[in-house]
C-alpha cells in the first residue's frame, strides 16, 4: 500500500513513522508514507495557501486550488499507473472512524489523506475526495494528528505487518472471535508481580485453566465501553 499524507506541517510526521510497527512495515515493504507539503503547490511568491473566508469572521480556510492541484499531483493517474484509490478529508465534521472502516481501507493500494488546518478547508474540498472522516468528537489543532492515526489503524491491519499472535490480542479483538471489528474493548492485563500494594492479580489467571481464562476475557471484555464506566455493553461503541 502506498499512503499519501497532504499536509503544511511535514516535520510533525518524522517522528511517529519512524518506530515501532510503522517503521518495519516500511522496511519490509507493506507500505510506502509520502509527507507532502501542501505549500508547495501555492502560486505565488508569498506561497500563500489560505485566505480569509467569504462573509467574514475569524481565522484564515485554505484554499480549493491549491489542495486540488496537490491531490492532482499525487494520485495515481499522474504516474498513468492503475491503482484502487481513496482520498480522505480528515475533518471533526467527518464519518466517525472506527476499525471496520480501517479494514475497508486496506482494500485500496493507494490511500490520500488531507489535512486540514487553521479555521479548516474551503467547502467545495469535500467534493474532490471520497469521504470525510473524524477521530471523535473535539477539537485538535489540525488534521496532523488524525491523519497518523488513521495510517497507524490502517498499516497494522496489511498483510505481514503483524504476527497472527499478535493480531488476536488487539484491542478490538476477541479470544477466538470471528470478528475483528467487534466494538468491544480489551479484557484487562496484568503482570508480575502478584500483588502489589494489597492489589492482587484475579486469580482464575493463575490457575492455568486455559477455558476459564477464556471465559473471564470474555466477560470482562463485554462489561464496559470504557475503563471506569459503569455502563454495561449495548451493542454499539459510540465515538464521543
Amino acid at each position: 500500500m502506498r499512503i499519501s499524507i497532504l499536509t503544511l506541517f511535514t516535520e510533525m510526521f518524522s517522528g511517529p513513522f519512524d518506530y515501532s510497527i510503522i517503521k518495519r512495515a516500511k522496511q519490509n515493504n507493506a507500505v510506502t508514507i509520502d509527507i507532502v507539503n501542501i505549500r508547495d503547490f501555492a502560486k505565488d511568491s508569498y506561497k500563500s495557501v489560505d485566505n480569509h473566508p467569504y462573509g467574514g469572521g475569524v481565522g484564515m480556510v485554505l484554499k480549493v486550488d491549491i489542495i486540488d492541484k496537490a491531490l492532482s499531483n499525487v494520485k495515481c493517474q499522474k504516474s498513468n499507473v492503475k491503482c484502487k484509490e481513496y482520498v480522505i478529508l480528515l475533518d471533526p465534521r467527518g464519518t466517525p472512524f472506527t476499525q471496520a472502516k480501517a479494514r475497508e481501507l486496506t482494500k485500496f493500494d493507494h490511500l490520500i489523506l488531507v489535512c486540514g488546518h487553521y479555521e479548516g478547508v474551503d467547502e467545495r474540498v469535500t467534493s474532490l475526495v471520497n469521504e470525510s472522516v473524524s477521530i471523535g468528537e473535539y477539537i485538535l489543532t489540525g488534521g496532523e494528528i488524525p491523519a497518523m492515526a488513521v495510517a497507524d489503524a490502517v498499516v497494522r491491519l496489511l498483510p505481514n505487518v503483524l504476527k497472527k499472535e499478535a493480531t488476536l490480542s488487539e484491542s478490538f479483538s476477541l479470544p477466538n472471535s470471528s470478528s475483528s471489528d467487534l466494538p468491544i474493548l480489551e479484557y484487562p492485563q496484568y503482570t508480575r508481580p502478584e500483588v502489589y500494594k494489597g492489589m492482587k492479580v484475579p486469580e482464575v489467571l493463575l490457575g492455568g485453566n486455559h477455558k476459564k481464562i477464556e471465559e473471564w476475557r470474555l466477560k470482562m471484555s463485554s462489561s464496559g465501553l470504557t475503563r471506569g464506566s459503569s455502563s454495561s455493553y449495548s451493542g454499539s461503541l459510540q465515538v464521543r
